[in-house]
């Protein structure tokens, strides 16, 4: 049975098969030659679906690692709610 928690959480590089100082472009041609490699739809034998699975995880985790780290800010517009907005108000048409 595995077990739960950091400690049985595998290396991320060591599972997409690059170093630390790897860029993002290196993790990424990986991930994508480990899909391609072990997803079921691209081979003719039964997939592994745990190391498949390992391989997602590792890319999410370097993935978000990498765009929290940049510091990038996003701007955000919040709109008023509904109510608080002034809705346009049409009247009839008047033809002298």
């Amino acid at each position: 049975m595995p077990a739960h928690g950091n400690a049985a959480t595998p290396d991320p590089y060591r599972v997409l098969g690059v170093a630390r100082d790897a860029s993002p472009a290196q993790i990424r041609a990986a991930y994508r030659a480990l899909l391609l490699a072990l997803h079921p739809d691209t081979r003719a034998e039964p997939a592994d679906p745990a190391r498949l699975a390992q391989v997602v995880a590792a890319h999410a985790q370097l993935r978000d690692a990498g765009r929290t780290a940049t510091g990038v800010s996003i701007p955000v517009r919040v709109r008023a709610p509904r109510h608080e907005r002034r809705d346009i108000r049409v009247g009839p048409v008047r033809r002298s």
